[in-house]
């Protein structure tokens, strides 16, 4: 069967949704390479609430004056290295934004932190809802604070393949949809990567843990790794155009194939793609490519 994940389409995003693994990387992507090597200079911080730990004011002690030495990515969160070997997390939850910017660039609303960096740029945080959060971890610091520590495996580790999926879920009786938001087993995915991985996996959404077959835990397995690689590489952007964009329109919705189609044709079979909302969270998904089995559903 032929998966025709190139197809262009544009989504009903509606409200805006939490960034998930492909945007956490894009902006890691972005930011790194303008930031390695650089001093901190200077903070300023709007928000105090906005670093969860320390203090807004140990926060900026400890950082100025360091210099940063890479960036990372761990599931939803990122981690800024500095090289005395402390760390910056952070987490962006559903509107928080990075931005390196050049002195004097316009300066967005509800700009919480600013760096100021020792080649004339900042690196900006901003926040709308204001959930985002910074933690400063000491070097050799176990870190309680977080939620880094609770993780599951990354998605593209070789040890994040069908068995362990059947291990960690095999014996749970809820959807499997549900089952792969639960960032204790699989880091990064949210409800719009679910909705892609278990059409490419040909899942029904709704179907329960347990019942799915050694088989059909593989190739969930495989589907997450590709779809989330292949997101990730259809969000690349250029530094110049994330800041043009203010960082907001670097998502690949156009390649979204099921997530916010609901009511359109399935890109692979054409049969109606159908919404229904499992756990809470919206789901879309097709009645055909994604049978439930119980059921017979064509």
């Amino acid at each position: 069967m032929l998966w025709r994940t190139h197809i262009l389409r544009q989504p009903k995003l509606g409200s805006t949704k939490m960034p998930e693994l492909p945007e956490v990387e894009t902006i890691k992507n972005v930011i790194e390479p303008q930031i390695t090597g650089l001093m901190v200079k200077n903070i300023t911080i709007n928000r105090p609430e906005v670093v969860a730990r320390p203090t807004a004011e140990e926060f900026r002690k400890a950082v100025i004056g360091q210099t940063l030495s890479s960036m990372t990515r761990r599931g939803k969160f990122l981690m800024i290295h500095l090289k005395n070997e402390n760390r910056i997390i952070l987490h962006l939850r559903m509107t928080g934004c990075l931005l390196v910017v050049p002195p004097g660039y316009p300066m967005e609303k509800h700009t919480h932190i600013i760096l100021q960096l020792d080649n004339g740029m900042e690196l900006r945080f901003s926040d709308p809802r204001r959930f985002g959060r910074f933690w400063l971890i000491q070097k050799n610091e176990e870190d309680l604070y977080s939620g880094i520590g609770k993780l599951g495996l990354e998605p593209f580790s070789s040890a994040c393949n069908g068995a362990y999926l059947q291990a960690r879920l095999g014996k749970r009786k809820k959807a499997i949809k549900k089952c792969l938001l639960d960032q204790n087993v699989i880091a990064g995915i949210g409800n719009i990567y679910s909705d892609e991985i278990l059409f490419r996996a040909r899942l029904y959404p709704s179907m329960p843990a347990n019942n799915l077959t050694s088989i059909e835990w593989e190739r969930l397995a495989a589907a997450i790794s590709e779809c989330l690689s292949y997101f990730i590489e259809k969000n690349k952007i250029s530094p110049e155009d994330y800041l043009a964009t203010k960082g907001q329109d670097y998502r690949n919705t156009p390649f979204l194939q099921v997530y916010g189609h609901d009511n359109e044709p399935c890109p692979n079979c054409s049969k109606t793609l159908v919404r229904t909302v499992i756990g809470g969270r919206s789901s879309v998904y097709c009645l055909n490519c994604q049978r439930d089995r119980h059921t017979d559903i064509k």
